[in-house]
């Protein structure tokens, strides 16, 4: 492995492709350089984001390129990469993963197909196609025939399929590209037409695809560009099968630059729940959304009495060690790279109220194929009796603090919406004594939670019971049903919050230390949260203008990380984050003025 010394410099600025079984990410010069197989937690076959050698991409390079541009093609998830050389030689890269309707069910196999297209000129490319296995300890053994190269690690054959020169793939020499070239990246399996006819067909039934699904969507007045991306990009985070929503693509990428707060995001976190169901409800992606529901509650009903993890892998699997890796130095060098996630194992008391809200929604809305009945709100009520037990209890809190624990607020009030909408679904359904024991359980646990949490001196609520310092996940106490708008309580705190937490036009989870020491950068969501309270509050212009700057921060493809940097806008942490993406949609469905209204 020797190091790179003439490699772009790794950044964020990257798009995103994918069919809900697999995704990939290519940076502004066309180079996949992230993609996980056979699914999103897998081995990075393509592991250059996570390194700093020369190895671990698969780039078309253009000879004496001069610029770039990229941009998805209209309402899809088909990312374009046009480069441009001195001699006024363009070509097009067309990238994709395949997703289409076939024999009455969703073709979306582990494929990634690249088409490069000479646009004007005499463009002269390169093929470069160095994976990765075993997390970047080795390098796979390759074989080939006539129209395909086999790459094989890690107990799995990966094939090439190509119409290019296989020779001038292997010794990675030049090619005059003078009309298109196609190349499918998958299974070991034989392609038995010709790959050009295969790769536009595919091309064609992904672009339906996913303008179709578009179409679909319930999207705001303003900023529907923004929206869609968002929307898309949520799509792409779900794990089909199972219905799992991944939190990022990526796994460590530094919250901030050399902290070690590198973890492994390519997971299914409940806290998320409800703010996914949320925003895909209001989107009107009702089978995405349902497909989500039955994972969570499968995984109800894999708990049974046991206490909820915070997280779970995107099979539903209970159990995902972390460990680091030395094959990859990480991101820019600022390892370390760890795989899996040792918060399963905490306690966090939130994921009641987070799966029960997200439940909620089976109970409530008449276009779901399977709407909740008493059977499912039996299951859920094992939840609330969690909730009501462990909601003055320490536990590590929505942030999963590692290193200490305490009576969390947020914990406290997600506790209480599990029993609050637990009365409600009880009555919804007729059962009135039922209702009456889970309306004075939740009461019982607001009068506790607002004198415990709740601090004179600072006329607010904090973040934990006793405590004196500010939380951001506080703002969403309106949100949740816990306090109305326009109670004094909410807006001081929300004043409060901001006073500790603002930096410009960005907020902070929390501003004291940590397992790391001081946080460095700003939270994404909790900037959303900020703008939804401003809204609820009646500080509207001040929410839309914040909501405008952070349309801003998004890279130059519409995604967002966990993380930014308020300095300088650029772009930390897991990438593209689920949560990030979920509140500009839930920021701008709230901010956006009405069809009615503007048409």
């Amino acid at each position: 492995m020797t190091e790179s010394t003439d490699m772009p410099s790794t950044s964020l600025e990257l798009g995103l492709i994918g069919n809900c079984q697999i995704g990939a990410l290519i940076d502004t010069d066309g180079r996949i350089v992230w993609c996980c197989l056979p699914r999103f937690d897998g081995d990075p076959f393509f592991s250059r984001l996570m390194d700093t050698t020369d190895r671990g991409y698969f780039a078309i390079e253009l000879q004496d390129q001069v610029e770039s541009r990229q941009y998805y093609q209209r309402n899809t998830a088909i990312l374009c990469t046009e480069l441009t050389d001195k001699y006024g030689g363009r070509i097009r890269i067309t990238d994709f993963c395949p997703r289409f309707r076939l024999y009455d069910r969703t073709f979306r196999p582990e494929i990634v197909v690249r088409r490069v297209k000479c646009l004007s000129g005499t463009p002269v490319i390169r093929i470069r196609l160095r994976p990765t296995t075993a997390y970047g300890e080795r390098e796979p053994e390759t074989t080939h025939g006539s129209h395909h190269i086999r790459y094989l690690g890690q107990g799995r054959v990966t094939r090439l399929t190509t119409d290019a020169s296989i020779t001038h793939v292997l010794q990675e020499s030049p090619i005059v590209l003078e009309g298109e070239l196609n190349f499918a990246l998958g299974p070991d399996e034989s392609v038995t037409e010709s790959v050009n006819a295969m790769c536009q067909r595919f091309e064609t039934q992904t672009t339906t695809y996913w303008q179709e699904w578009a179409r679909g969507l319930a999207i705001p007045f303003e900023w529907q560009n923004a929206v869609i991306r968002a929307a898309t990009t949520l799509k792409l985070s779900t794990f089909e099968d199972t219905g799992a929503v991944i939190a990022a693509m990526t796994t460590s990428v530094p919250e901030a630059a050399d902290t070690q707060r590198n973890w492994d995001y390519r997971y299914c976190w409940l806290r998320d729940a409800y703010f996914v169901v949320h925003a895909l409800n209001r989107l009107g992606a009702t089978a995405t959304m349902e497909n989500y529901l039955n994972y969570i509650i499968n995984l109800v009903v894999g708990a049974a009495e046991h206490e909820l993890q915070p997280l779970y892998g995107i099979g539903g699997e209970t159990r995902i060690e972390e460990y680091e890796v030395s094959g990859l130095a990480g991101y820019r060098g600022m390892g370390p790279v760890r795989v899996g996630n040792a918060a399963y194992h905490q306690v966090q008391h939130d994921v009641y109220g987070a799966v029960v809200l997200a439940a909620n929604q089976a109970f409530f809305d008449e276009r779901l194929a399977r709407p909740g009945d008493e059977a499912l709100f039996r299951r859920l009520t094992i939840l609330g009796e969690q909730a009501a037990r462990l909601f003055d209890k320490p536990d590590a809190g929505i942030w999963e603090y590692r290193g200490r624990a305490r009576v969390h607020t947020y914990s406290s009030i997600m506790c209480w919406a599990a029993c609050d909408r637990l009365a409600r679904i009880a009555a919804h359904l007729g059962l009135d004594e039922d209702a009456t024991r889970w309306r004075q359980q939740a009461d019982r646990m607001h009068d506790v939670i607002c004198r415990e949490a709740w601090s004179e001196s600072r006329q607010a609520f904090t973040e934990s019971f006793g405590g004196d310092t500010m939380d951001a996940s506080l703002l969403l106490m309106h949100e949740l049903d816990f306090l109305a708008a326009d109670d004094p309580r909410f807006v001081s705190t929300v004043g409060a919050i901001e006073a500790e937490l603002r930096r410009g036009d960005h907020l902070f989870r929390y501003a004291a230390a940590d397992d790391f020491g001081d946080p460095e950068n700003a939270f994404n969501i909790c900037t959303f949260w900020y703008i939804d309270a401003l809204w609820a509050i009646g500080r509207r212009d001040e929410a839309r203008r914040l909501f405008e700057n952070m349309l801003e921060c998004r890279n130059a493809q519409g995604l967002l990380s966990e993380d930014l940097d308020t300095i300088s806008h650029e772009l930390w942490g897991n990438f593209p984050q689920t949560y990030s993406m979920v509140g500009l949609i839930n920021s701008a469905l709230h901010l956006s003025r009405s069809w009615e209204e503007a048409v």
